[in-house]
């Protein structure tokens, strides 16, 4: 917020009562830190056009209107919403505290989010519809991931609904080198279902359903114990820990604000696409996003912000699904066949292709997670997600899995000659000398993933700079091979 705005909302903010003390603040730190992560990505300032604001509003609002209620409106609101929920919607100085903090003071954040919500919404509610359990449960990705389908917390958890590796593991989330599906919408929507499903089984309580969701149905079991056997959320909730006890109030509020957006003159930033306008389509073949972009004349950055799940900007061959705008399935259908004999084309001229190995890698004495990093090429955040690393250094004779993505030489068919064979053998003109690219180190890049990037080997690179250590610098600059 910029210093201007802070003076223009600061008598708005003392009215409310927002000089709140450091509990308060600890429990609204998670979401307020979230809305940010939103208004700080790239992809998220080019994916939206500005709110329409509609001059002749229902409340006659001017355009820089903040409007602010008394506790007995937001609670005559509230009670609307509880009268047709099986949640509790209760109003109270904590509930207050997160509708402050989405109409007031994360008002442009909120207005994304109102946006990203008609891409989602409809899915969310189809999903949990077939599951049978309750729809205002679409409002829990708010607080989660503020609608960031690629969202990662400080924990290590990722994606719409927030999986760790071990949970998303259980409900079929698979990850890999090339893939994360804690970060595919429709299947972590699925898995998120049925773990709420299942947490509903244990506690009969959705509010204790959300309780369990972020901090864990052992946390919760304990809170209880710990509570004398209370068995509510608001009689649990001091023993709680401090994030939890902001959560259930955060979605309480995530459902006002959401319902009663045009109240306080918010409106949608209006996405690319809504739900209704994009589809999928299965490829069968390797495809980047460069390639994809080419051939369907579509922005590799739209592609990412459909297809979130790809991690190197890859589709791997196997048949994946990839989500498109609906006026660019019928191209790649009519298409298919053709992208992919020109794909192939291609990788028979470069005579080799990406690939995605899994090496089994047995720990030494003294040997060190960063080691074995840089030996791979992968980052030390890869080895703890593929193996369920703790922060603790692995034992000597532990065996861990390890991704890495190399270049194999394509099996071509042996020529078969007919005729005299006396006849001279063509000899194929020598190659071209190779051209390069300038690559500059940004921060958090390992040769692996820059090899990756640009599909070529880690050891060209290694080679092609006489590089003595696989350690990078921020700002270092690397000759790449181009690959046409």
């Amino acid at each position: 917020m910029n210093l201007l705005k802070k003076i223009f909302l600061l008598p708005v903010l003392l009215a409310l009562g927002t000089s709140v003390d450091a509990q308060v603040v600890s429990e609204q730190a998670p979401v307020a830190d979230m809305l940010d992560s939103l208004m700080a990505r790239k992809m998220f300032s080019t994916a939206f056009n500005k709110p329409v604001f509609p001059r002749n509003n229902k409340y006659k609002f001017a355009e820089d209107s903040v409007p602010v209620y008394d506790d007995y409106t937001y609670q005559a609101r509230l009670a609307k919403l509880d009268a047709l929920s099986p949640f509790d919607l209760v109003y109270n100085e904590h509930v207050k505290g997160f509708i402050q903090l989405y109409t007031v003071r994360k008002r442009e954040s909120v207005q994304r989010m109102m946006g990203m919500a008609q891409l989602y919404y409809p899915m969310f509610e189809e999903i949990l519809d077939r599951y049978n359990i309750p729809l205002e449960l679409k409002h829990l990705a708010v607080i989660e991931s503020a609608l960031i389908p690629y969202a990662r917390s400080k924990a290590g958890a990722v994606g719409l609904w927030q999986f760790m590796y071990p949970t998303g593991k259980m409900y079929g989330l698979n990850v890999t080198s090339y893939i994360d599906e804690r970060c595919n919408p429709y299947k972590a929507t699925v898995a998120a279902a049925e773990y709420l499903k299942m947490l509903y089984t244990m506690f009969g309580d959705w509010q204790m359903v959300l309780a369990a969701y972020n901090a864990g149905p052992g946390t919760i079991s304990k809170a209880i114990r710990r509570s004398g056997g209370k068995k509510t959320y608001w009689e649990i909730r001091p023993y709680l820990p401090t994030e939890t006890q902001g959560y259930v109030p955060a979605f309480i509020a995530a459902n006002y604000v959401m319902t009663y957006g045009a109240e306080h003159n918010l409106y949608p930033a209006l996405p690319r696409r809504t739900y209704f306008e994009v589809d999928t389509v299965v490829v069968k073949e390797q495809m980047s996003f460069t390639q994809l972009s080419q051939a369907l004349t579509i922005s590799e950055e739209e592609l990412l912000y459909f297809n979130p799940q790809y991690r190197k900007n890859v589709v791997p061959a196997g048949g994946n699904a990839l989500c498109l705008p609906r006026t660019k399935i019928a191209t790649f259908l009519n298409n298919e066949q053709q992208i992919y004999a020109a794909l192939k084309a291609q990788a028979a001229e470069e005579n080799s292709q990406i690939t995605e190995v899994k090496h089994i890698h047995t720990v030494r004495s003294g040997e060190r997670l960063s080691t074995i990093a840089k030996k791979y090429g992968v980052t030390i955040a890869d080895l703890a997600t593929w193996n369920y690393l703790g922060k603790k250094q692995p034992r000597a004779g532990k065996k861990l899995v390890v991704y890495t993505a190399e270049k194999k030489p394509v099996q071509t068919a042996a020529v078969t000659t007919y005729g005299n064979p006396s006849e001279p053998v063509q000899t194929p003109s020598p190659a071209a000398e190779p051209e390069y690219r300038n690559h500059r180190v940004r921060s958090g890049e390992t040769l692996y993933r820059i090899a990756a990037k640009y599909n070529v080997q880690v050891n060209e690179i290694v080679e092609i700079n006489k590089l003595k250590s696989r350690n990078l610098t921020v700002g270092q600059t690397l000759k790449i091979p181009i690959v046409e």
